[in-house]
């Protein structure tokens, strides 16, 4: 009898050596889930989940480093903080790379390009770009506060005595600002521009862009060694092809190109 609870006890412990064999570290990802295609939520086998192309990137990247990835949600504005004093890993949150950045945290090498454009109502008088830095056009325009849309209007166009930045917690929020009459138009990227057009008939976005920008995951200055696993787990998986079959899953080249 000893020697059978002996063989059992043996068992329970390889077997639990095993679990704690498999049981991989978490990265912690910290996002604001309101950008479509990059981060936003869908119901996946009735589960809410944050999908796109940040989180799938993220999942890929930290898969190869060796992590379970957790997807921590906040403010688009908190993120920078949340990465200096360590509450999370790293950021992606389609996070442009702007010297003012760079002075609080590092970033990774590229992994998409974004473009700022404008949405207005059908029959706007903003025809294009130009028309927002007219002298004594006033434009009230819309922004998600803290993104590159907002900085780029704050020094642009208020700064100048141009017109007023209205902000909100997200991209969702501006837009329905603008549905409703409260802002002139909305600066935002490309790709969430195209989901938001869709969704509310009366709305165009202008041909001309209002900026071209890079795209990045922000980490801590101190966390060099996480940095630069990160940038060569990116750079593997996209000569692999992972990464690019995950940019064309979300924005086809074709719908790119347009």
């Amino acid at each position: 009898m000893k020697k059978i609870f002996a063989f059992v006890l043996a068992a329970l412990f390889c077997l639990s050596g095993i679990a704690f064999a498999e049981a991989k570290p978490e990265l912690h990802m910290g996002t604001n889930a309101n950008f479509p295609p990059y981060e936003y939520h869908e119901y996946v086998d009735d589960v809410d989940m944050v999908v796109g192309i940040d989180a799938e990137i993220a999942a890929a990247v930290a898969e190869y480093m060796g992590y379970d990835l957790v997807i921590d949600e906040m403010e688009f504005g908190a993120l920078i903080t949340a990465v200096s004093t360590g509450k999370i890993d790293f950021a992606m949150a389609g996070m442009t790379v702007t010297d003012e950045r760079k002075e609080s945290v590092n970033f990774s090498d590229t992994y998409a390009t974004g473009i700022q454009v404008i949405i207005v109502k059908e029959g706007s008088a903003i025809t294009s770009v130009d028309d927002l830095f007219a002298e004594g056009a006033n434009t009230i325009v819309g922004v998600q506060e803290s993104t590159t849309g907002d900085l780029y209007c704050t020094w642009d166009i208020e700064d100048e005595g141009l017109g007023t930045v209205d902000r909100y917690k997200n991209g969702a929020d501006a837009v329905q600002a603008l549905v409703t009459g409260k802002v002139d138009c909305v600066v935002i990227d490309n790709e969430p521009a195209k989901a938001f057009v869709a969704a509310n008939t009366g709305l165009v976005i202008l041909d001309t862009e209002y900026a071209v920008e890079d795209y990045a995951a922000a980490f801590a200055k101190e966390n060099t060694e996480l940095l630069d696993k990160f940038n060569e787990a990116l750079k593997a998986l996209t000569e692999d092809g992972t990464i690019p079959a995950i940019i064309e899953k979300y924005i086809p080249a074709e719908e790119a190109a347009e």
